[in-house]
């Protein structure tokens, strides 16, 4: 990051929502039991860590997370992590779930709708901006940048956006800018996307981080409310009117906001969360997840450093480039370019490669798991082999199209009743 920072009245004079209500449908049974931002990553965090941290780290200090399904395991990360701000001179952190105050009752129906719904506690806080982001990505960013970019074109909405490879941008929201910065088209996912005529190779993409000005923001969803064909979603809806209507709408590269740290992850999907967290086991990581000046802060748990045990002349372990999380032992195993998250326990004989395991896995001894993800609480039993016959992993567990293989409690016949450092299920 640049030593050059926003913390001022504008951050100070800014109201965060953290939009987290949506299904995850994509991260298939990584989202069966908890909503996508309360999905584990990185080895210790959750990935609505990263735009909490983001915001800390601005300046940004009144923060509302609107929640919608699957809520239980995010709303505790969030009680036992993050309560702490609303002590912090001024600022908090608001849970709101949907509020169904409309005369139809409906959950959110997109995500400017939920913003809409919860106009009445935005209100409340009196903010001069608002700052709307996705819950469900992994970047760092000084919103404080993107805050004064905004106030220096006197504009109605502003859009942080990311290059892309132009093959992969059909994805996301892509758009078109001036040079002044100005939002001149654009369209969500689209099937031929427009390069970005300074790379032609890429395009430019949103990031799901939006800023307000407060007023606009009431006029735009109270406009978009109304429209019965509409499906009340900013990527879909609200920025493309906006840009059709000559609004003052522009867009800030992330490359421009933070050169030095121009990263972000959009982790929808199985194979990109897999690649984004395996990619942190790298010499120079993308993501420095160990960078002091900008530290992502999470719900830090009780418990010993993690164990590493040695069990007579033909025993010991060999961990080569794998991040393991406290309360873990391993006991006479090799592990290599892994992710054990905290309270992974490993008996004698295994070998674990190119694997996340989530929190509170348990592995018999003498088994094989190569290019796997296991959820949390996982209890694979003694000589399992994972990973290596595709065909037999296809019959028992679930293989993505880049052929990581994920695993469940459900797959394994175990209940889904559980309560340690992952999350608690239902037993029904």
């Amino acid at each position: 990051m640049r030593s050059r920072r926003f913390v001022s009245r504008l951050t100070r004079q800014t109201q965060a929502l953290i939009l987290a209500g949506g299904r995850g449908s994509r991260l298939k049974m990584l989202t069966d039991w908890r909503a996508k931002p309360a999905v584990p990553f990185g080895g210790k965090f959750r990935i609505i860590d990263f735009a909490l941290s983001n915001c800390l780290h601005s300046g940004i200090r009144k923060i509302g997370v609107l929640t919608q399904y699957k809520s239980h395991s995010l709303i505790r990360h969030l009680m036992l992590g993050w309560n702490p701000l609303n002590n912090d001179y001024g600022g908090f952190l608001d849970l709101i779930p949907a509020q169904q105050w409309l005369e139809d009752e409906s959950w959110y129906q997109g995500t400017a709708d939920a913003v809409f719904q919860s106009l009445d506690i935005i209100d409340a806080y009196h903010a001069n901006y608002i700052v709307v982001l996705a819950g469900d990505h992994v970047y760092k960013m000084d919103y404080g940048e993107l805050l004064a970019a905004h106030a220096e074109n006197d504009a109605d909405l502003t859009v942080a956006c990311h290059d892309v490879a132009l093959e992969d941008a059909g994805e996301f929201g892509v758009m078109q800018i001036d040079a002044a910065g100005r939002i001149t088209g654009f369209e969500e996912k689209p099937e031929h996307p427009q390069p970005w005529p300074e790379h032609p190779e890429r395009a430019l993409i949103s990031m799901g981080v939006y800023v307000f000005s407060k007023d606009y923001l009431h006029r735009t969803l109270a406009r978009d409310a109304e429209q019965a064909d509409s499906s009340h979603d900013f990527g879909k809806d609200i920025i493309p009117h906006a840009v059709r209507s000559c609004d003052r709408v522009f867009g800030l590269p992330l490359r421009n906001a933070a050169p030095e740290a121009a990263y972000w992850r959009d982790v929808g999907t199985l194979d990109s969360y897999y690649r984004a967290n395996i990619e942190l086991l790298l010499d120079r990581p993308p993501l420095d997840i160990q960078d002091a000046d900008w530290p992502i802060l999470t719900n830090l748990l009780q418990g010993p450093p993690a164990k590493f045990a040695d069990h007579g002349p033909n025993g010991g372990c060999r961990v080569v480039n794998c991040i393991v999380g406290e309360s873990s032992v391993i006991s006479d195993s090799v592990l290599r370019n892994s992710l054990l998250f905290h309270g992974c326990r490993i008996e004698g004989e295994c070998r674990i490669e190119d694997a996340i395991l989530l929190p509170d896995c348990r592995v018999g001894s003498d088994c094989r798991i190569r290019g796997a993800i296991l959820d949390d609480g996982c209890e694979v039993p003694s000589g399992t082999v994972i990973g290596e016959d595709p065909e037999a992993d296809a019959r028992r567990f679930h293989v993505t199209p880049d052929g990581v293989v994920v695993v469940n409690r459900d797959m394994l016949g175990q209940p889904r009743a559980y309560l340690g450092g992952g999350d608690l299920k239902s037993s029904g």
